[in-house]
């Protein structure tokens, strides 16, 4: 049996899968976020902890587990200040606050870093918000063990191994070595050192692997790097050959196609894909999932189900609704721009809460279609969409992508693709596949497939040039 946790932004997430991709329990519990100025996203990495031990407690029998695997939102950071322990209240392992991936405070130092690395790196990033720290809390700054990212974080309590996962080839520009640590002043002691996405970290620390159940407490249960949680995606919905994309929806929204050969381009990332030789092309939205619970509260819409949003949406009339600019907390892919702000471009007194909500669901799907575009003018082939998280769950939702974006949309039968994606990486390092890839596979399996109409083909290629123009027109504003 294999043991699977996520740690998302809103929602901590654990799994029991066989070797042969069958899940057989589950546990998921939400995770809290501190917001201010509209740039500082914070967590407190305790409750990572707490989410944990309360995860393996609904679990129950955890004594066939053969491997724990573990990924996390990112880039989130971690500056922790103290060793792991156990208490009788449970796993202890003091930190300060996590800056989350939607944090931006750090726009000076971006600059800063992206000067060094010679390319564009986002305040989201790592060291920019490292190099923060040192800047504007120096306390914080030299009480730090190690700066760690979420699932590095529940690994080294666990564990007590302090490692950093490097995700692939080719994430040079958005990581460190002991060059550009000199360069930009920061400590080489307080970084780890890396291993990659399906290796063992370490093994459970003995008096953890007793308190909570685990068998092998004599011989030391294996930790095995999941990397961040859209690598597990890309995986967990099988987009394992060239023109397959990962939509990978949630608080933000990651689009993730193989492709044979590397393709550089600004306005994109471009890395090893998780099955070699392959690489991976992506950009990454900020606020998709985000927007729409925005939307859904602005409206007054009842948090649960979630579909009583999406029933308001579908009955506006297709196409004829505000243009929206999903950009919420800034955009990073394809504009990356900290400081674009969204828009509803459009409004009329016809505008009314069916307008609204339908208006945010496309312009979502607007923002996909931008950075697909993006990729094809790059030379990728993007042949379908296989979609991840609670978003993709909704039909409305699903097929307005496909209109919008032109491609066929597809479903896979298994839920929370990290956690389907981590035991494909779990079974291959225990030997029960040749490869990741060949795992993912073999365990994915598709459940429905959108395809987009076209009738709308036209107004919805009207529409996403109003969308791309809309922010050329205003960015100056944004920028007052």
């Amino acid at each position: 049996m294999i043991l699977t946790i996520d740690i998302g932004t809103s929602t901590f997430k654990a799994a029991l899968f066989t070797a042969d991709g069958e899940r057989k329990k589950s546990a998921a519990l939400p995770l809290d976020i501190a917001v201010s100025d509209g740039l500082r996203h914070e967590a407190e990495p305790a409750q990572w902890l707490r989410a944990f031990e309360e995860s393996i407690r609904r679990l129950g029998d955890l004594s066939s587990v053969e491997a724990l695997v573990i990924s996390g939102n990112g880039p989130s950071l971690v500056p922790v200040t103290g060793t792991p322990a156990l208490s009788e209240c449970g796993l202890v392992l003091p930190a300060s606050a996590a800056r989350l991936w939607l944090d931006r405070r750090a726009q000076g130092e971006s600059a800063a870093v992206s000067a060094i690395m010679g390319a564009p790196v986002d305040p989201s990033f790592f060291l920019p918000k490292i190099l923060w720290v040192k800047n504007n809390e120096a306390g914080l700054y030299d009480k730090t063990k190690y700066f760690l990212s979420c699932p590095e974080y529940l690994v080294y309590a666990l564990t007590g191994e302090a490692r950093t996962v490097f995700p692939a080839e080719g994430f040079d520009r958005w990581y460190w070595n002991d060059e550009v640590l000199d360069k930009a002043g920061l400590d080489r002691k307080k970084f780890p050192s890396f291993v990659f996405p399906g290796e063992i970290i370490g093994t459970l620390l003995p008096a953890a692997a007793r308190r909570f159940g685990f068998s092998a407490a004599g011989t030391g249960t294996p930790v095995i790097a999941g990397g961040p949680d859209f690598f597990a995606s890309i995986l967990g919905v099988g987009a394992v050959h060239p023109g397959e994309a990962c939509d990978r929806s949630g608080t933000s929204e990651g689009i993730n196609v193989c492709t044979n050969e590397r393709i550089m381009d600004a306005r994109l990332m471009s890395y090893g894909h998780p099955v070699k030789p392959y690489w991976n092309l992506s950009g990454i939205i900020s606020t998709t999932g985000k927007a729409l619970v925005w939307a859904r509260e602005l409206l007054g819409i009842d948090a649960e189900p979630f579909e009583n949003f999406f029933e308001l949406a579908e009955s506006a009339k297709s196409g004829a609704v505000p243009v929206f600019l999903p950009y919420l907390a800034g955009e990073r892919a394809p504009i990356w721009d900290p400081r674009a702000r969204g828009v509803f471009l459009g409004l009329s007194l016809s505008s009314g809460r069916a307008e609204l909500a339908r208006s945010v669901a496309e312009g979502i799907c607007f923002a996909i279609r931008d950075v697909i575009t993006v990729m094809e003018e790059c030379g990728a082939a993007v042949r379908e969409l296989r979609v991840s998280g609670r978003p993709g769950e909704s039909d409305f939702l699903n097929q307005l992508k496909a209109d919008i974006s032109g491609r066929d949309v597809l479903v896979p039968a298994g839920r929370d693709a990290e956690l389907v994606g981590l035991a494909a990486l779990g079974a291959a390092a225990l030997g029960e596949y040749g490869s990741a890839g060949e795992a993912a596979a073999t365990m994915v399996k598709i459940r429905r497939v959108y395809h987009g109409d076209e009738k709308k083909a036209a107004r919805y290629e009207e529409l996403f040039a109003e969308y791309r123009g809309a922010y050329r027109a205003l960015k100056h504003l944004n920028h007052l």
